[in-house]
């Protein structure tokens, strides 16, 4: 062999050997799933594993491009409402967990060189480092102060754009917008003074310090309460999750019986826009009937009609499993199937009586074009740990969070135990 043909043979094997060696952003290490995929059932080829428990009422989660993990507890545990979990060893499992900030809330988001925090009143943002760790855990930006509190839908869920806009919902503090909240018979109020200030969705500025609740522009309304948003960057739009009204039997017990308010009104998928209005508190979904319905505090008696002017769902799902993640994926480590699809993580049901509580598991629904192309699936399920869920206390675990990690991983957070739990494809 000439030495000019053996140069060029060696060049060539190195080049396979590195390629081998490279891992992109979505060609993630090889982590070994549990032996029992962390108690759920999932599709035909992936697995799971716990990389973290035990951290308290985690509910909202960002990872990093290094993989490492932001988890936002519904109340602070020993002081520390943020939780930073770190993986030295490359295994999957988290091995170093620090605390900081001193506010519980559920919002967490990474964008650029910042990590955003909510409390139930303000918003703060962190300063990251070139590894997206925080510089300075004491002193957060505060970006907005003084939303609504009135301890009913008080969560504040946020994401931001691409253009500098940050969004956070301000949930309704009430049920059907009633005169006497959560009274029978008790009619809503016309106009509902509710929606000046809250049920729905407010835009701030990201980068812009010490805004108050008044600075910002009422993005969308008629949302009872989100919990569950994502910016879709294939369509350049803001989708959002509502938790849908309750107790239609228990308030209007001549017009619905206990079998329909168990199943009435759908949790629904919107794709909304500034002046977006998807109708509470003045309509409901019906999956059934496939229609906007009137509420019977506004008139309605389950066979009128309303909302001709409201935001058409794009997906009806059961009533009152409370969505509390949405997100849409973007790796590709999962089969091309999910590629811009949405993942949406269901906390769980508290009033189907006399039925059997559902939810607590996440579902799968296929995008093309920014729009559904096929019917919803259940992805994920068993974090209840039992078949049927009687009492919402019963519930092991109830999903609430979803990330995506830089391998393309799916992250889900629970709530109840504070267990972290990470989904990949088995290759």
């Amino acid at each position: 062999m000439s030495k000019l043909l053996l140069m060029a043979t060696l060049a060539v094997a190195n080049l396979t050997v590195a390629s081998a060696n490279t891992s992109g952003p979505d060609d993630p290490k090889p982590v070994k799933p549990d032996a029992n995929n962390a108690g759920l059932k999932l599709p035909a080829g992936f697995g799971a594993l716990v990389v973290a428990d035990g951290l308290g009422r985690a509910r909202h989660i960002a990872v990093t491009s290094k993989g490492d993990i932001y988890v936002k507890l519904d109340r602070a545990k020993d002081g520390k409402g943020i939780i930073f979990l770190e993986d030295s060893n490359g295994d999957g499992k988290s091995d170093k967990q620090t605390g900081f900030g001193n506010f519980g809330g559920t919002g967490i988001y990474v964008k650029g060189d910042y990590l955003y925090a909510s409390s139930n009143t303000d918003v703060y943002r962190y300063k990251l480092d070139a590894a997206q760790k925080i510089t300075d855990t004491q002193n957060p930006e505060n970006i907005v102060t003084g939303l609504i509190n009135r301890r009913q839908h008080e969560s504040k869920s946020l994401v931001l754009d691409d253009a500098g806009n940050l969004y956070v919902n301000v949930g309704a503090y009430s049920n059907s917008c009633q005169e006497k909240d959560r009274t029978a018979g008790s009619m809503g109020m016309q106009p509902c003074p509710i929606l000046d200030s809250a049920g729905g969705i407010w835009q701030f500025k990201a980068d812009k310090a010490g805004q108050h609740y008044g600075d910002g522009v009422r993005y969308a309304t008629g949302l009872r309460n989100v919990v569950g948003l994502d910016w879709n960057k294939q369509q350049n739009q803001l989708f959002v999750m509502q938790h849908g009204r309750d107790q239609l039997h228990d308030l209007f017990p001549a017009l619905f019986t206990e079998k329909q308010s168990a199943d009435l009104p759908a949790e629904c998928l919107y794709a909304v826009k500034q002046g977006s209005d998807c109708g509470w508190p003045y309509i409901y979904y019906d999956p059934y009937l496939k229609k906007k319905m009137l509420a019977p505090e506004y008139g309605g008696d389950g066979k009128k009609t309303g909302g001709d002017n409201a935001e058409d769902p794009l997906v009806a799902f059961p009533a009152h499993m409370a969505p509390n993640g949405l997100l849409f994926y973007t790796g590709t480590q999962f089969p091309e199937k999910y590629r811009n699809g949405a993942f949406i993580a269901f906390h769980g049901s508290w009033n189907r009586s006399p039925e059997n509580q559902a939810g607590y598991y996440v579902v799968f629904v296929p995008f093309k074009n920014g729009k559904p192309s096929g019917d919803w699936e259940v992805f994920a399920d068993g974090f209840a740990g039992t078949a049927a869920v009687k009492y919402p206390g019963d519930a092991q675990h109830r999903p609430c969070g979803l990330a995506q990690g830089p391998d393309g991983s799916l992250y889900v957070s629970d709530d109840v135990k504070g267990t972290i739990y990470r989904i990949v494809y088995k290759k």
